[in-house]
Formats: C-alpha cells, structure tokens, sequence
C-alpha cells in the first residue's frame, strides 16, 4: 500500500509540475487537460484520477505556488537569531522569497502572470492568500521602520510594492548559472537599504534643488 501512494504522490506531482508549466506558457484558456497530459507523459484520463476538472488543477497550481513562498518568508524570520538586525531580517526574508520563487519557477510565475485571466470565484479565494503574504511582508518592513532601519518618510507600502513587484519578476528574466540567487540578495538589499547615489551624486541633487528653488 505504501509503494501504491508513493506512486500516486510522483504522478500527481507529475501532473502538477506539467500544469504549472503549461499554464505559464499558455495562460489559462489556451490550456487544456489534454496539453497537460502531453507535457506530463501520460493519458489524459489519468489526470481525472488526481483532479476533476482543469479548475481544480489550475487552483493547486495557484496554491502551491503563493504558499511555499509565503511559508518560506515567515519560516526565514521565525528562525532568525533573537538579536538579529532588522537589516538582517529583511536581507534573510529578501533571500527566502527569491530562493523559493526561483526554485518553482513555473509555479510562481503561473500564479503571477495568469492571475487576471482565472475565473472569478477562483481569484476570490486566491486574493486572502496574496493579502496575508503581503500583511507579512508589511510586518517585516513596518518592524524595521520602527526600529528605526528604515528612513520615516518613506511610504512602505510603494517600499512594499516595489520590492515585490521586483522580486517576482525575477522569475522571467534569471538565467541560472549566470548569477547566483545569493548575489542577486545582496544585490537587492544593497539597493533597497543603501541606494544607487553616491554621496558627491546626493550632494549634486541638494545644490542643484537649491539652485531651482
């Protein structure tokens, strides 16, 4: 019994990996059950012994893919060191998103690019999924403001939109083997906490604010 459910966990994973793969692609009215099939090397009937219908699919599909990121997120700060800067967190939390995102590619970007396109009543129960990743999100970032790791005259959530927006679509353009995800991180926080203007570039601003004024 337990080699039967070990079998029917690897096709369904199967089945799931080709959805995820052929929803990026194709978005969702171009895919069928059958291209699903196709992908995953295997007939289509097999697929209604692990979904019912192409919605039930699409909707895993959309689950796994907010889910692991969000869980990988809130696991990065639950397991930060209790005398960890906020710098620390944010860099840690930064890492855990693009790690996991960049790991499930096809997943993660289904769940973003296609999300317009999914019927009402399933982007219904989608949107409580995206609000609590972006609530954590706003902790994470709210913390550090209060601490005083983040400038007070920011407004965190374009911080937050920004930064988001960023990172997912990182899994558009990241070729693998060509910069390491852990580069990408510093890189990322290096931007976001330090900025890109030299301190002779912020002095040029200032005299040339002056100047119009």
């Amino acid at each position: 019994m337990a080699t039967e459910q070990s079998k029917s966990d690897i096709s369904r994973t199967r089945i799931l990996d080709a959805a995820a793969k052929t929803f990026r692609q194709k978005g969702y009215a171009a895919t069928t059950l059958n291209e699903i099939a196709k992908v995953a090397d295997m007939q289509a009937g097999s697929l209604y012994y692990h979904f019912n219908s192409k919605d039930e699919l699409l909707e895993e599909v959309l689950d796994i893919g907010i889910n692991r990121v969000h869980e990988a997120v809130e696991e990065s700060q639950e397991n930060m060191p209790a005398g960890a800067s906020q710098r620390e967190r944010i860099r840690a939390a930064v890492d855990a998103h693009l790690t996991t995102l960049l790991k499930h590619g096809d997943y993660t970007s289904a769940s973003i690019s296609i999300f317009a396109q999914i019927p009402e009543e399933i982007r219904q129960r989608q949107i409580p999924k995206r609000d609590a990743f972006s609530a954590l999100w706003r902790r994470i970032l709210g913390r550090a403001q209060k601490a005083g790791a983040l400038r007070n005259d920011v407004n965190l959530s374009m911080v937050r939109l920004l930064l988001l927006g960023a990172l997912n679509w990182s899994v558009e353009w990241h070729k693998p083997g060509k910069t390491s995800i852990h580069a990408m991180t510093e890189h990322v926080c290096l931007m976001l906490l330090d900025g890109i203007s030299t301190e002779e570039g912020i002095r040029g601003a200032e005299v040339e604010r002056e100047e119009v004024a």
